[in-house]
């Protein structure tokens, strides 16, 4: 049973992120003022937003953005940019935590220590609720009062920068780079979102291998 209900969510979940991949090395045509991409007055033309890109070009297979206008575009973007960075971590985190790296000593002060800690899912239902509770409260505040265009400068969706609050040299790329990296941004968000997907799936499987195709391949993991 765990098995099918893991299965229809992957389903679910896929069916979500295909629209993901409306992404072309070519420059986008459309000006992008500054706290948001489009300007909801335009009739923006999407296949040459950045994230088209080769080999797919212009992607959507469920059609989310047929008759959509420039805000409705701006949203999944948003979506889009938020779901891709969130997994990136999770991917990275998820690496890091099956290759044996903990946090030294307790994670409470009834002696649960970080390292007693299994990986994955697992690892997620065994943190003790109040640690539960402080993530969530930790990630409702950078959802809240972080992460966002606080300062309403903006360039482009998810342009969180707010007057260089977060400014990492943004401006002292040129426009060609800043369009590179925007797009690997996108690809690789898009990337994690896939494999985060994959390796909870796979941990659910009945070999509860989520690098089973590293098993495949000849380098099993010790998960």
């Amino acid at each position: 049973m765990k098995f099918v209900s893991w299965t229809s969510l992957s389903l679910l979940l896929l069916a979500g992120y295909a629209s993901a991949f409306t992404s072309s090395t070519t420059r986008t045509t459309i000006s992008t003022p500054p706290s948001s991409a489009l300007s909801s007055s335009s009739s923006p033309n999407f296949e040459n937003e950045i994230g088209v890109q080769a080999p797919l070009g212009f992607f959507d297979p469920l059609g989310l953005l047929q008759d959509a206008d420039a805000a409705r575009f701006n949203r999944l973007r948003y979506v889009e940019l938020k779901h891709g960075r969130v997994a990136m971590l999770a991917v990275l985190g998820h690496i890091v935590t099956t290759a044996g790296v903990r946090l030294p000593g307790d994670i409470d002060y009834h002696g649960t220590s970080f390292e007693s800690i299994p990986n994955g899912i697992d690892g997620l239902l065994s943190v003790p609720a109040a640690g539960v509770l402080q993530m969530v409260v930790f990630v409702g505040f950078l959802e809240l009062g972080v992460m966002k265009d606080i300062a309403g400068t903006g360039e482009f969706v998810g342009d969180f920068r707010n007057d260089g609050a977060l400014d990492f040299g943004w401006d002292s790329f040129s426009p060609e780079e800043q369009e590179r990296k925007r797009n690997i941004e996108l690809n690789q968000g898009r990337a994690a979102m896939m494999g985060i997907l994959g390796l909870m799936v796979h941990e659910e499987l009945p070999s509860h291998d989520p690098y089973m195709i590293n098993a495949l391949l000849g380098a099993p993991v010790d998960f």
